[in-house]
């Protein structure tokens, strides 16, 4: 018998900064990005490599301390990532900034407020490690991620003609910046 009062819950949508991956969590992050790059946004992939490919790829990730791997949950099944890529340490000259990039949510979970969570995250993350600055580029097809960034803040600051290649179409590129700690840049200038 159905209980006509009771409304189906709303899936819980999270983010948070990966220390390690199960296998488990491997798969899913597979599957979510194998779902990504079918759809058109695999930052940079464009078909599908190999399971094992994608596995190292990820697997690397996860070794880099330069890098931040932010994962998006919804109910607990991994379905979209970002990434910081922190300036190398003998970069001094560019230390405020980190570079955004890796950013996707699996088509079956778009809709639930993931793409900003995973922003948001990942502006709180650099900020608490003292970055001031967030570049980010995407190609000039995503729509979508396009009015996130810009609904967000980020500012575009320049255009590629020549970014991708996408079977036999060449697509542009869009960059774009976004100051997360204005008095920490101030302090910069002075």
């Amino acid at each position: 018998m159905s209980d006509s009062r009771l409304k189906p819950l709303k899936p819980a949508a999270t983010v948070e900064l990966a220390s390690s991956l199960s296998p488990g969590e491997m798969q899913d992050l597979c599957d979510a990005t194998d779902a990504a790059i079918e759809n058109g946004g695999g930052f940079g992939w464009v078909r599908l490599p190999a399971r094992d490919i994608l596995e190292r790829y990820w697997q690397g990730v996860m070794t880099m301390p330069q890098r931040r791997l932010f994962l998006a949950r919804l109910d607990g099944v991994i379905c979209g990532t970002c990434q910081l890529m922190l300036p190398n340490r003998n970069n001094e000259a560019q230390s405020f900034a980190v570079h955004l990039t890796a950013n996707f949510v699996a088509p079956w979970a778009r809709g639930h407020g993931l793409a900003r969570l995973l922003l948001e995250t990942a502006e709180k993350q650099a900020l608490s490690e003292g970055f001031a600055v967030i570049n980010l580029d995407v190609r000039e097809t995503q729509e979508a991620a396009i009015q996130l960034f810009e609904s967000m803040g980020y500012e575009l600051f320049g255009k590629h003609p020549y970014y991708a290649r996408v079977g036999d179409e060449i697509i542009r590129g869009r960059y774009y910046t976004k100051v997360i700690d204005p008095d920490l840049m101030q302090k910069l200038h002075s």
